[in-house]
């Protein structure tokens, strides 16, 4: 197994930008009156995934990387809810908002992974 020196080589962060900068885009098209409201939601919930990554596998232990990691968990879920608000309220382009899902759901699964196995 090798030894991972950087969050940047990190498959789950690469796709945590990937998933901001989707984001981005489909946040875009939304109405002018959403910048302060959902859209600004959104795009905080996507940004806190990459960014807690990085952070905890800086904090040099591995229980410190786990809780950020969890943090990780936790604005994907946050995101994926309100997604689902913004899906509710037809805001937004469908095809985009589907990849935007295909790849949170990835990160998800991913991150479960890490935490499990570095939690044992």
């Amino acid at each position: 197994m090798e030894t991972i020196h950087s969050y940047k080589e990190l498959i789950v962060w690469k796709k945590g930008i990937v998933l901001v900068t989707k984001i981005y885009g489909f946040v875009a098209e939304f109405p002018k009156e959403e910048i302060f409201g959902l859209s600004s939601q959104i795009k905080r919930a996507a940004v806190s995934i990459p960014t807690n990554i990085a952070e905890g596998r800086f904090r040099g232990t591995r229980k410190d990387f786990v809780q950020f990691l969890r943090i990780a968990y936790a604005s994907g879920a946050e995101l994926e809810t309100e997604l689902l608000i913004a899906q509710n309220l037809n805001l937004g382009n469908k095809k985009k908002l589907d990849e935007i899902y295909t790849l949170l759901s990835e990160i998800m699964r991913m991150l479960n992974v890490m935490i499990n196995k570095l939690r044992s």
